[in-house]
Formats: structure tokens, sequence, C-alpha cells
């Protein structure tokens, strides 16, 4: 969620907020509507514990989330660089096919794969790249020692990208289910109403707006944290981005120009298949 539009849905719900408060007051009963205000108090310290505990647990738990989306786009980053340098060990046949592959595969990841993830709709879609480096690699007849060693090598880097890559896109779609969701919001709903109930028309107006407004704030704020942890994927600021991967292509051709290798790249720019 972008941070302008998030300050204005909290100032648009606080205002809200203090305006139904202030109306509610006007017919209020001097002292609040609650006979016992220490005993309403109580009731409302259930409630607000209540939520600030779920609301903790789903915080932490988004944050967790959050975490090892952006540790899987960095390792799997690092894993495709380790990669290039691996199949120039593989056998002459396949190892420049492997390395433009190897090039597509980060192209697709920062372009078509991030926009999906940005937008919900990744699902189980499969790395074209992933499914091309695999076809390849059924031809490899490694006959050296070192041949064998770069497929050895490779096999297992390829486990470590595909693992990082799942962790990447675990948090695209959310981690926190819709039964949830309804639960918090329900929670904060009740926690409103139950504040009109502390409606006195025997205090000044500024102190109910101002009691009011501090727990519409905190509230929305939070609600708002975790919305945002549990969508990790976006255009604004703190939004996990294909940092490390555009790292990773600087530092392919980088690579490319020092060993003095050509490419004939079977995709273009954004990765797409040619």
């Amino acid at each position: 969620m972008n941070v302008v539009i998030g300050v204005l849905v909290v100032v648009v719900f606080t205002a809200l907020a203090v305006t139904v408060m202030l109306l509610v007051r006007r017919s209020a009963p001097d002292g609040s509507y609650f006979a016992d205000g220490d005993r309403a108090s109580g009731v409302f310290g259930v409630l607000a514990t209540g939520f600030s505990v779920l609301l903790g647990f789903l915080i932490f738990l988004s944050f967790e989330s959050y975490d090892d989306s952006r540790t899987g786009a960095e390792e799997e980053a690092t894993v495709l660089v380790q990669q290039v340098e691996t199949a120039q060990f593989m056998p002459a046949a396949v190892s420049e096919r492997l390395t433009g592959e190897l090039v597509c595969y980060g192209r697709s990841v920062v372009n078509a794969e991030w926009r999906a993830m940005e937008t919900g709709t990744l699902g189980d879609t499969v790395n074209p790249w992933g499914v091309a480096m695999f076809r390849t690699l059924e031809t490899v007849d490694p006959r050296t020692a070192t041949e064998q060693s770069a497929y050895d090598r490779w096999m297992d880097q390829t486990l470590a990208r595909e693992q990082a890559r799942i962790t990447r896109i675990h948090g695209a779609e959310g981690i926190i289910p819709i039964p949830l969701w309804v639960i918090m919001f329900v929670i904060g709903g009740m926690l409103f109403v139950y504040m009109l109930f502390f409606a006195d028309s025997g205090e000044r107006a500024v102190t109910q707006a101002v009691l009011m407004a501090s727990v519409a704030v905190v509230v929305s704020f939070l609600l708002l944290i975790l919305i945002f942890l549990d969508r990790p994927y976006g255009e604004g600021p703190g939004k996990l981005q294909p940092l490390a991967m555009e790292r990773t292509l600087r530092l392919m051709d980088a690579v490319q120009e020092a060993v003095d290798l050509e490419l004939t790249l079977p995709c273009d720019s954004d990765g797409t298949p040619r």
C-alpha cells in the first residue's frame, strides 16, 4: 500500500470516528452511558487486550514471511551467479546454452515473475527457463572429472535455487487467511462501537475527540502495517523489489566481458522467449 494512501486512510477514518463520537456526545448523559465506569473500562480492557494479542501475533507472522521472501530473493540471485560460474565447466556443447538460459531466467524473474507477484497472480506458474535448463541438462554427458564435478555441483545449485524461489514466492499472495481478516475487522469495529458508549456530554468536546482519535489512529495504523507486511510485493517504500536479481544480471554482464564470452540469448530484454 502506498504511504500517502495509507496516511489518507488513517486521517479519513480518524476524522469519521471523531465526528461520530461528537454527534453521539450531543445526546449522551452526563458521565457517559455507563453507570459504572470502572467496570466498563475493565470490559474494554479485555476487548483491547484480545485485539492487541491477536494483532501482534499476526504482525509477527507476517513480518517473518516478509523477511523470508526477501531472504529467498537474495539467495536465489546468489545461486544464479554461482550457476553461471559452474556452467563454464560443463561440456562445451551446452556451456554457452546454459549460461544464456540462466541470464534469461534472471530477466524473467525481474520482469514477468515480479509483476505477477505484485498482482498476486503468480500462483503455481513455473519459470519457463527453469524448464529449459532441465531439458538442456538432459543432453549433458560428462566425460571428464571436471565435467562430472561441474554436473554434480549444478544439480546441488539447482536444488538450492528452486528452494529459494519457493521461499520468495511464498508470501506473494498473502499468508493470513480470510477468516482471520474478518475477525480482526469485527473486533476493531466492536472497539469503535464500545468507545461510543464513553461519550460524555459533561466533558469538553476536545477531550472526547482526543479519546476517540487516539484509539482510531492506533487501530488503523496497526491494521495498515499488517496489510503492508501481508503483501510484501508492489510499488512504494518498503515493498520488496528485485534489486538482488538486477544486481546479479549486472554481474553476469561483467563476467561475460571479463572472460570475453559472446552469448546469443534465446530471450528478449524482459526474459520472454524469442
